[in-house]
């Protein structure tokens, strides 16, 4: 089975004001547009946005990628939704496993609540 690749970043402060780390779980796809085909595309589920992201086409120069779905709040809740919305841009998403689905929707799986930021209206 292939093991997600975990990007860590330090998300905020715990109630003992111990840092919290934040992990996202990211996995190596091949998206394409029909032209060109980046085999290092990313997808995988972000917790603390709770939505899927979907990267690909990263520009040499600056590391902007040309597609970058799931950045906001959750923009896309579900697997199906961050797949067609790539597919309305002209992406396909290629070597999306049966496991790399099934650990993705289980990790989308528990409800998340709200952050603190959200409660207070910071964030949206």
């Amino acid at each position: 089975m292939m093991q997600p690749k975990i990007g860590r970043a330090i998300r905020r402060r715990g109630p003992q004001h111990e840092l919290q780390e934040r992990k996202l779980s990211r996995y190596t796809v091949q998206i394409t547009n029909g032209t060109t085909t980046d085999d290092e595309g990313m997808i995988g589920y972000d917790r603390p946005l709770r939505t899927f992201f979907l990267q690909a086409f990263p520009d040499p120069e600056t590391d902007e990628c040309a597609l970058w779905l799931g950045a906001f709040i959750e923009e896309y809740p579900t697997l199906e939704s961050i797949i067609e919305a790539a597919r309305t841009q002209g992406y396909e998403v290629r070597g999306l496993t049966k496991e790399m689905m099934l650990a993705m929707l289980k990790e989308a799986g528990p409800p998340h609540p709200p952050s603190l930021g959200e409660r207070l209206g910071i964030v949206r």
